[in-house]
């Protein structure tokens, strides 16, 4: 099924293109615009992971160099029953992750250093059994080459005017009423197409990643905060990349709050809300942010990827101390 799904993306995506191909340059433009498709849709499924990593400047790390954050992707990918995927850090203050790669073979997490600074250990877990659930059900696939994709049909529409406008526009049946038209109408589609991929794929993705960490209410405080920081941290790389939005387990976009038709991403209000039900379902109780429960708990039940927190307060959430002349971060 999700092979399935990917083949009637790419067939839409596909359709699109030549549609946008037409719309310039009539039957030639179309043709010249499948070719680029056809090769766009190969170049994608191998190498679309690699282009949105380097586009957000992410780098690999590894044991030797981020051990916990390493560690407990490893833990969750085992109870993931997956394959350990590659682990990368992006240098951005905005807390906010994504994953990536055509199969659990093939995939990369990664998450910002914003992530990493404001969210305490068990969030992190939650966020990061969030995008392993993604890896787990290929949306992986689906949404990085939906983001490339939707990202050249809007590149393609910002040149119409350019190749179309300047002449009488005698390649294109529709004049140039029809090429203002479609450079309105194409990025306007390829929205539509990346919201319908992305927005029922994470409340899926929140349920399934809160059983792979066993705990639902630890990916609602996470997503309580992410939401709360994303719109005030800019993420400038998303900004001048708006079609990857999508792949964000938050929209990294400033202005993207409304749970309407062109929103890539469900509201957090009503994720938080599926993950509150869920955990009353698997037994454990309403929704605090992580500040309320570490007060009225003194030691906080440990994580999948070891025993329980220690309950000293000069430790910060990574198990390291926060207070101190030298810090260490969660990354080395």
């Amino acid at each position: 099924m999700n092979y399935f799904r990917t083949a009637i993306l790419l067939a839409g995506m596909t359709a699109l293109f030549m549609a946008v191909g037409f719309m310039i340059g009539g039957r030639g433009g179309m043709m010249i615009a499948l070719v680029v498709a056809a090769g766009m849709n190969l170049f994608s499924y191998w190498n679309s992971d690699r282009m949105v990593l380097s586009m957000y400047g992410a780098r690999e790390v590894d044991r030797t160099n981020a051990p916990e954050f390493y560690g407990m992707v490893e833990e969750l990918a085992a109870r993931a029953q997956l394959p350990m995927p590659r682990v990368y850090i992006i240098d951005n203050p905005q807390p906010n992750a994504f994953a990536t790669g055509r199969n659990p073979q093939n995939a990369a997490v990664a998450a910002t250093t914003g992530l990493l600074d404001a969210l305490s250990r068990e969030e992190v877990a939650g966020v990061m059994a969030h995008e392993l659930a993604h890896i787990k059900h290929y949306d992986t696939l689906t949404m990085t080459i939906t983001a490339t994709l939707a990202g050249a049909v809007s590149m393609l529409a910002n040149f119409a005017m350019f190749f179309g406008g300047n002449r009488e526009n005698n390649n294109s049946p529709f004049g140039v009423i029809g090429t203002i038209a479609m450079m309105i109408l194409a990025p306007l589609a390829a929205m539509v197409v990346q919201m319908a991929v992305s927005r029922s794929r994470e409340y899926e993705a929140d349920r399934i990643g809160a059983e792979i960490c066993g705990q639902p209410l630890w990916l609602a405080s996470a997503l309580a905060k992410i939401a709360n920081a994303a719109h005030r941290v800019p993420n400038m790389p998303a900004e001048h990349n708006p079609a990857t939005a999508h792949m964000f387990i938050i929209n990294p976009l400033s202005g993207e709050r409304m749970d309407n038709l062109f929103s890539t991403h469900p509201a957090t209000e009503n994720r938080i809300a599926a993950l509150q039900a869920l955990a009353q379902q698997m037994g454990g109780g309403g929704f605090a942010p992580a500040a309320a429960a570490a007060a009225s708990s003194p030691a906080a039940p440990g994580g999948p990827w070891g025993g329980a927190q220690p309950s000293t307060p000069a430790r910060g959430p990574w198990g390291r101390r926060s207070s101190g002349s030298s810090p260490r971060r969660p990354w080395g």
